[in-house]
């Protein structure tokens, strides 16, 4: 086995990239931003196989698994086969996948005797309509539309939407501080925001190599909300990885989610990925109060028999 994984850095993102977005996936993970947040949590590592695949080795619990390989999809089951030899014959170990794509699936069409196959439901990321999303038209958005507005009106003259950039990590920290001794959360979801604060602290601090998409909104020239999100090229749908806002402003969600969708990303952008709801309710509430026109599906992949 000539795999030789390394954990995840910043400087890695010229690297790598162009192995995203190689084959239909329109789950977070088919950016790279999405595996750069979290990659302490799962302890992220990764190798290029031939110049033409990505693998990931990540761990949680002492249990190690991967992802689906980051390839063409012609190449898929040649890659696929790579990964569960390395797992058995350097690991001694099952394969084990988490959050597998749809398209991949469907495409590899395992063999029901030697893979356990199964939807993991709470973690289907929601899809949105980027149009929708920007003028939130129609009867279903009636009562975003009037948030938004409300915003609009109540502090007309005192707001300012703007994108952000490596300079303006002092003004998100800040925000972010707030936003978090103002948290209440069950436990292991709260030590899943501790990581993904961790990860937004790496954003800023590493930006200038992520060519990330950030932008937030001022009002009295304070911060009051920020987004950060990515795009992918193939499906032509942006990744909103990050949203936070003082809950206590009325539309102001409503209104940085819109300008974010329309001054962001290209004119040619088809579907917004808002993420999953990791099964709580309110998340879960929330997510569908925007209509989404669809769901990306991921599976867990475990090889029986080993």
């Amino acid at each position: 086995m000539n795999l030789q994984f390394k954990p995840i850095e910043a400087s890695d993102v010229e690297k790598i990239t162009p192995f995203y977005a190689l084959r239909p996936n329109k789950t977070c993970d088919s950016v790279y931003l999405d595996c750069f947040i979290w990659r302490e949590y799962y302890h992220v590592k990764y190798a290029i196989s031939d110049n033409k695949s990505l693998q990931f080795l990540m761990e949680k619990d002492g249990q190690p698994f991967t992802a689906m390989p980051m390839c063409r999809e012609e190449d898929l089951p040649y890659y696929f086969n790579e990964m569960k030899e390395y797992f058995n014959e350097v690991l001694k170990k099952p394969l084990r996948i988490s959050l597998a794509d749809e398209a991949a699936i469907e495409y590899l069409k395992l063999d029901p005797d030697q893979f356990e196959v199964k939807e993991v439901e709470d973690l289907k990321d929601y899809l949105y309509d980027a149009q929708s999303l920007r003028t939130l038209s129609g009867k279903k958005l009636h009562k975003k539309k009037n948030h938004l507005n409300s915003f609009l009106k109540e502090y007309e003259g005192r707001y300012e939407y703007r994108t952000l950039c490596c300079s303006d990590r002092d003004s998100v920290v800040e925000f972010l501080n707030e936003w978090w001794e103002n948290k209440v959360e069950a436990a292991e979801f709260t030590r899943q925001l501790d990581y993904e604060v961790m990860g937004i602290h790496s954003i800023l601090k590493n930006c200038s190599f992520l060519n990330v998409r950030m932008a937030g909104v001022f009002i009295d020239g304070m911060l009051k909300a920020f987004t950060i999100g990515s795009y992918n090229p193939f499906e032509k749908m942006a990744v909103i990885h990050i949203e936070k806002a003082d809950p206590n402003i009325k539309g102001l969600y409503q209104f940085i989610n819109q300008q974010f969708v329309t001054h962001a990303y290209p004119e040619e952008l088809i579907l917004v990925n808002r993420e999953d709801d990791v099964g709580m309710e309110g998340l879960r509430k929330a997510k569908m109060s925007y209509y989404p026109v669809d769901f990306a599906r991921k599976y867990s992949v475990v090889q029986k028999g080993f």
